[in-house]
């Protein structure tokens, strides 16, 4: 028998193209049909709605490697019909190259849509002997934009989410940027990214693993002492890089008198309408919270220092708040990760906090200690979540989230307002 469509309001919460990419990603590695009606159904005015080139060239690769049937999977529908038929460790091929039609079309979300289901990919059994098999990895480059409004960059990426997924996942991808292309500016042509992706043994699921000594956030500790280092990678032009840097400097050390600050990244962006700024924060336990910045110098600006140091006060301001709320995760980290957090077996925490002010923590608060296991203090109490509209702590786009994966993972339990997942443990035999 045939299971059984999901239907989805492409409206819900957020309503725009995180909605489709993880209801269509999770389909395919769960073999389920999904359709999804008004989609980007809330993105009135310049942005529009239905599906862009970013969502067709991630689906449509998805479908090709399920052989899904489809219907509606063109640029601008509003309707998306998506049945796969095969399974993640079916996929024959271990190299891949995705091309969107424009470099507009962002590289990074691409990667989202189709992530877990190649990590599922994997082909190798564990032995008798309990050891797994060496697997194939798989190589995949992905053409399009680099740096594109409203999507992470390349850099974010490569600093912030690639390196919490393996610390706190095992998950293990290896990266590089072949060329970067933008959404400002100039038409810059596409930009590509290269990724060698290591599938997880058949039959093995993700595993949370909380960070040493750090299990939920102290709002109670000074963002300057949780702060160790800052990272920072400026992508401009228009102005020495060394008087961007001075602007920077000078703010971070302000905000956090006791990191150390670091350039990762300077480059020449070839274009004064494409700035790039990404700060990322570390503390000594492990957290990473990001914050950048891609704005385009106003053509009749008086004087580009001064709009510079408007920008670095700014985006340093951005962190220090962001810090501030005592989360695991930053804004934009917290989103990305539910769906790993879903798929992991037992149980896993990483709370961010709330823009309102309502913090995450409590010393009443159920937490999950070193060992992955759930610990209850005296007094604390477990809520379990009802799931049936976006909900929680965190950003629209973190609650839809949520909301997604309850309707594709219907096993997946989320207490206190989502603070604390229990995974369905989802493995492929």
């Amino acid at each position: 028998m045939a299971p059984k469509i999901i239907e989805l309001d492409g409206r819900t919460g957020e309503g725009g193209g995180q909605l489709v990419r993880v209801a269509v990603g999770l389909a395919a590695l769960t073999t389920q049909p999904v359709k999804i009606t008004n989609v980007r159904g809330n993105r009135p005015g310049g942005r529009g709605g239905g599906l862009k080139s970013q969502h067709v060239t991630s689906i449509q690769w998805l479908a090709q490697v399920t052989d899904a049937e489809t219907e509606g999977l063109s640029v601008g529908s509003k309707t998306l019909t998506f049945s796969p038929r095969r399974r993640p460790t079916e996929l024959v091929s271990r190299n891949f190259r995705i091309e969107a039609d424009s470099g507009a079309a962002s590289t990074l979300l691409i990667l989202q849509a189709i992530l877990p289901f190649l990590l599922f990919s994997g082909t190798a059994a564990a032995g008798e002997d309990g050891g797994k098999e060496e697997e194939e990895p798989i190589v995949l480059s992905i053409v399009g934009g680099t740096n594109v409004s409203f999507s992470l960059s390349f850099e974010y990426l490569d600093q912030v989410l690639l390196p919490t997924l393996e610390e706190r996942f095992g998950v293990r991808a290896e990266r590089e940027l072949k060329d970067r292309a933008w959404s400002l500016g100039r038409s810059s042509g596409k930009g590509e990214i290269s990724l060698k992706i290591h599938p997880l043994p058949r039959g093995e699921a993700l595993h949370f693993q909380p960070l040493p000594g750090r299990y939920l956030p102290s709002p109670s500790i000074e963002a300057h002492d949780e702060v160790k280092s800052v990272d920072v990678s400026i992508i401009t032009s228009g102005l020495p890089q060394s008087e961007v840097q001075e602007h920077l400097v000078k703010h971070l050390g302000h905000l956090f008198p006791n990191a150390d600050v670091s350039f990762k990244v300077t480059e020449d962006s070839g274009d004064v309408a494409r700035w790039y700024i990404l700060l990322v924060a570390k503390s000594a336990t492990g957290i990473r919270w990001g914050r950048d910045a891609l704005v385009s110098m106003p053509k009749k600006t008086r004087s580009a220092g001064i709009w510079a140091g408007q920008v670095a006060r700014q985006v340093c301001k951005d962190l220090y708040k962001e810090v501030s709320l005592g989360g695991q995760v930053d804004e934009h980290l917290q989103d990305q990760v539910v769906v790993f957090q879903a798929l992991s077996k037992g149980y896993s925490s990483l709370p961010r906090g709330d823009d309102t002010g309502e913090q995450s923590s409590s010393t009443e608060t159920p937490l999950v200690d070193e060992l992955g296991t759930l610990q209850i203090r005296p007094g604390g109490r477990m809520r379990r979540e009802k799931a049936v509209e976006p909900f929680g702590h965190g950003s629209l786009h973190t609650q839809t989230a949520r909301w997604v994966v309850s309707e594709l993972l219907p096993g997946v339990k989320f207490f206190n307002k989502g603070d604390i997942v229990e995974g369905v443990g989802f493995t492929l035999s």
